[in-house]
């Protein structure tokens, strides 16, 4: 944990540095809804679990059209685990600081994609029963403490500096090592540039 909270310091130091280096440079807040569940070979779709995400971020244009937006933010993740036959109904819940690195592409005014890495350090996990339900025995200290993923979104951005999103990312480390088992999340947010 203490390796994650320098790495995380290490990189907004990086993110500052970048962006008081770059002429332009707009900083802002997003937040909004997580739906989040995981995917692999060793999970059927169980359901997603339903949360938030809020952090910061700031956008550097490179050309008229591209843009780098570094980001972090705290990010709630996991999934639901119902009508399983011989298990209790519970929500897996793990949750990460993210900070992903994107190139946004403007095809339009306002509009644009984006894509790049994101790097997940986890900061939370628990097993939360059902009401009267026996939790049995299970290590909570399952979930690999790192995933690296990748991210992709569309976004629209009015004159006014608030904008409008939608994202998908994909886990391609194993959240548990040795199991086919990786982050699936899509979010929708809005959020505000200064």
């Amino acid at each position: 944990m203490k390796k994650n909270v320098m790495l995380i310091g290490a990189l907004l130091i990086g993110i500052t540095s970048f962006a008081q280096n770059t002429n332009n440079v707009q900083l802002g807040v997003r937040g909004g809804t997580n739906f989040a569940t995981v995917a692999g070979d060793n999970y059927d779709s169980p359901d997603s679990r339903t949360s938030l995400y809020l952090g910061l971020l700031a956008e550097a244009p490179l050309s008229d059209h591209v843009s780098l937006q570094p980001e972090v933010y705290y990010s709630a993740q996991g999934f639901d685990i119902t009508d399983e036959p011989d298990s209790p109904d519970a929500q897996f819940k793990v949750d990460y600081i993210q900070v992903p690195v994107l190139l946004k592409f403007y095809i339009a005014d306002g509009l644009n994609l984006q894509a790049g890495p994101q790097f997940g350090f986890k900061v939370n996990e628990s097993l939360d029963f059902a009401s009267g339900e026996d939790s049995g025995s299970f290590d909570t200290d399952s979930i690999n403490s790192f995933d690296f993923q990748g991210a992709a979104g569309v976004e629209y951005k009015f004159p006014s500096g608030f904008f409008i999103q939608g994202r998908y990312s994909y886990g391609f480390s194993e959240m548990i090592e040795d199991v086919d088992i990786h982050n699936s999340v899509f979010s929708a947010g809005l959020g505000f540039m200064f």
